[in-house]
């Protein structure tokens, strides 16, 4: 087991890195403020090929590792974690097309989509299914026979919540095609056009948070869908969703442990310039013992998130349990932290002239999306009352 990045991937960091400080960090807090969905710089980064990370090199991509993903992820983070979200939820509908979509559709769509010309969406969650997301209603009805050129999907129904909306060119949608009591069985992906007719988009929502991403509603009312944009085998959808989550779920991990190191850094700063009774504050031993423990916090999220990545790097049979302790560790832990470094600004720390308050708003959704960390919970301990022993846990 070894720890040390090799210089392949101290390359890797060491460009997002420079990505994340000339893009991203000079602009987050403008993008924050005023609602923007940075579309240019999106294609920027597609350009530096962080808009198919894990996708194929035959396809186009670079063909990193989930582990090697996690490194440029991390440091696009604390540049500004919202647009980095957004690049990795592109990134798991780059990665589903790469997998599911047929060479017709993914010859259309995906040289575009991994240069950041086009920006696609991911749509599982409902107005009544979130957590449930098995419950979902929405419908894709089969409409002529065969996979010709007559043969297509028609698609009612509603999703919520859905990143990017009404910005996207490209909506992977997780519709019902069996019967309503059919349960994870019955339910396909579809590659939709997002200027589909019969798609409406809602507001934009005005969130605590990841002001720089539009997240909208959409009502899909007889959209018609060609038979061979289905992603895969009808009835397949559900599979092929929560597979994309696993991968979702060390993105948005990475995410909080990007913007926490940023975190630690702001407070690092500010308690060695800042002084109180005549002393800095980093002479006051209660702050060390908090940048301490902050600092262990972070370093223990980023291995766990690190290990999860590996695990599912191997397709180890225990990476879905591996991936959501780590999704729930690194959110809670990252908002934590984020949090904690607010307190030691004081009063200054609740001002947008520092970054702490963005920080704290934008990784407290991280707890809430890609499935809630009580939903973490209930995966984990489900997985482990199903093992005979839990010796080999590591």
């Amino acid at each position: 087991m070894n720890f040390e990045l090799d210089n392949d991937q101290q390359a890797y960091r060491e460009a997002a890195r420079r990505f994340s400080r000339q893009e991203l960090a000079p602009n987050a807090a403008e993008w924050d403020a005023n609602g923007v969905f940075p579309v240019e710089t999106l294609r920027r980064a597609g350009d530096m090929g962080f808009c198919g990370l894990c996708i194929p090199e035959a396809h186009g991509g670079l063909g990193l590792s989930r582990l090697d993903a996690t490194l440029i992820i991390e440091e696009l983070a604390r540049g500004c974690t919202a647009t980095t979200a957004f690049l990795t939820i592109h990134n798991m509908v780059n990665g589903i097309l790469s997998r599911y979509a047929t060479d017709a559709v993914r010859e259309a769509w995906l040289p575009a989509m991994i240069a950041g010309e086009k920006l696609g969406s991911y749509c599982l969650t409902e107005p009544g299914a979130g957590s449930d997301a098995a419950a979902l209603r929405t419908r894709a009805r089969r409409d002529g026979d065969g996979d010709g050129d007559h043969a297509s999907y028609v698609i009612d129904g509603s999703k919520m919540f859905i990143s990017g909306a009404g910005s996207t060119q490209l909506l992977v949608v997780m519709a019902r095609t069996g019967e309503p009591g059919s349960g994870a069985d019955g339910i396909s992906a579809f590659a939709v056009p997002a200027d589909s007719a019969g798609i409406e988009y809602g507001k934009s929502e005005e969130k605590m948070g990841w002001r720089s991403q539009p997240t909208r509603a959409i009502s899909f009312d007889g959209v018609r869908v060609p038979a061979d944009h289905r992603l895969g085998e009808e009835g397949e959808g559900f599979r092929i969703a929560m597979r994309a989550l696993d991968g979702g779920r060390i993105n948005i991990a990475t995410c909080s442990v990007g913007t926490a190191q940023a975190a630690l850094e702001t407070a690092h700063r500010y308690l060695e310039t800042r002084e109180q009774f005549g002393r800095p504050l980093a002479d006051f031993q209660a702050l060390q013992f908090k940048l301490a423990d902050m600092a262990t916090q972070l370093v223990a999220a980023r291995q766990m998130v690190r290990l999860a990545a590996s695990k599912l790097d191997r397709d180890d049979p225990d990476a879905a349990l591996y991936c959501a302790m780590a999704k729930r560790f690194a959110t809670d832990e990252g908002f934590t932290i984020c949090n904690d470094a607010l307190q030691l600004h004081g009063g200054y720390g609740y001002l947008r002239d520092y970054p702490l308050e963005r920080h704290v708003r934008d990784c407290r959704v991280h707890q809430i999306l890609e499935g809630t960390n009580e939903i973490m919970r209930l995966v984990v301990a489900r997985r482990l009352l199903a093992k005979d022993d839990l010796e080999n846990l590591s």
